[in-house]
């Protein structure tokens, strides 16, 4: 049985704190700008520091990834910074670049981390979806290079489109089926609202992210943490699945 959880992007000490109080799975140390806004390692350090064990903390190194020997550095300094799991961003990669990239990355982490995860993080924008398609691709490509799951995200944070915007919960559930046949985690984001999270739970996600919904409102990523709206979120995941 799958145990689901959600991850609350924080900015740093005092927002992990709220998260944690609110029952938060995974803390993401994240600058929410865009959609994998990258953080100062001492933030990520900090933010582990402060969470219990039982609280994973999580990162990103970005959307894109200019060359693959700055990625693998930049993945293996978030680990060591204490991130447990790392998201890295694939965008305006062909499935073959993307493969190549993700291979190194992977290999990168686990030849030093064993333990912590890597995901690899594709987009359901428009244009993006046409290089690599999320649903149909991204969860063979992550079992190809031995990765712990995928993340499908939206790139542009500006325009005010969301997850809902370019799939449907069916469509979710084929993402959910395709990575749970390789035996890979399924994580989604997208300005998922607190509405939205009991339909996206139902399509057995392994993980939800949000930021906005956590600050009251979806469209606020630059807000604040509150512990009360985390617990609200938090209790939208079937009980027998917490």
């Amino acid at each position: 049985m799958t145990i689901q959880r959600l991850l609350v992007s924080v900015r740093g000490k005092q927002e992990a704190i709220e998260a944690v109080k609110g029952g938060a799975h995974i803390a993401d140390a994240e600058y929410p700008k865009s959609a994998l806004g990258t953080p100062y390692p001492l933030n990520i350090w900090t933010i582990r520091q402060n969470a219990p064990k039982r609280v994973l903390v999580s990162t990103n190194i970005g959307e894109e990834q200019a060359r693959r020997s700055t990625a693998a550095q930049a993945v293996l300094g978030v680990a060591t910074a204490g991130a447990d799991i790392i998201k890295a961003g694939l965008a305006e990669m062909n499935y073959k670049d993307a493969s190549y990239l993700a291979r190194s990355i992977v290999r990168t982490v686990k030849h030093w981390y064993p333990r912590k995860k890597v995901i690899p993080t594709f987009f359901a924008d428009t244009k993006l979806a046409k290089i690599l398609d999320p649903i149909d691709e991204a969860p063979t490509l992550a079992s190809k290079v031995k990765a712990d799951g995928v993340l499908i995200d939206t790139f542009d944070k500006t325009k005010g489109k969301r997850l809902v915007d370019y799939y449907d919960y069916d469509d979710i559930r084929q993402f959910v089926r395709a990575c749970h046949k390789r035996r890979i985690e399924a994580w989604i984001a997208g300005s998922i609202t607190r509405e939205e999270l009991p339909f996206f739970w139902d399509t057995g996600v392994d993980v939800i992210c949000v930021r906005g919904a956590a600050c009251g409102r979806t469209d606020d990523r630059m807000g604040k943490v509150k512990w009360e709206i985390v617990s609200n979120l938090v209790n939208t995941i079937p009980k027998n699945l917490r």
